[in-house]
């Protein structure tokens, strides 16, 4: 979900592992917030994975599957409740807005990702919309037989999170 801070962990993580990271969003949106087709966003994230390490934060299943986890042994999932997810949120947005921030391929958030009532030109409506399906995801993929090879790690609190990196590496 948009604000659980899975850039800022994936950061910290690849660091400590000395590994590539990976940020999907760069990956996904281009110039004027245009999003990749999807069969050229996969093609661009595959070419990715063929490194023999990396950390990647994103999701993107509607336009990837599973072709991450696929390539992946391990899954991080930053599971903070939704107070505090909306609050980090609003947080980083204002600051990106007012900051004047320049994200991936020199976009910029403007004033209207606040106007909830835009629906998907949003990020604040976009994350509370997708947190519980979200939610609802990786609860059954934790559970699912095809994905047993995978290691699953539900962090919900900062204390989680700061315990799962410093086992790291």
């Amino acid at each position: 979900t948009s604000g659980v801070g899975k850039s800022t962990f994936a950061r910290a993580l690849a660091e400590r592992l000395d590994v590539p990271h990976i940020e999907l969003d760069e990956l996904h949106w281009g110039p004027d917030w245009t999003a990749a087709p999807a069969p050229e966003f996969r093609a661009v994230v595959r070419a990715r994975l063929d490194g023999p390490e990396w950390v990647i934060d994103g999701n993107y299943q509607s336009k990837l599957g599973r072709m991450v986890w696929e390539h992946a042994d391990t899954v991080v999932w930053l599971d903070p409740p939704r107070w505090l997810t909306m609050w980090r949120l609003t947080r980083r947005t204002a600051g990106r807005v007012f900051g004047r921030q320049t994200l991936w391929n020199g976009n910029r958030e403007s004033l209207a990702v606040f106007k909830i009532w835009k629906g998907e030109e949003s990020v604040l409506w976009w994350s509370w919309v997708t947190f519980a399906r979200n939610r609802e995801r990786y609860l059954s993929a934790m559970s699912d037989p095809a994905l047993d090879g995978l290691a699953f790690h539900r962090l919900r609190t900062r204390r989680d999170v700061d315990a799962f990196l410093k086992q790291a590496g």
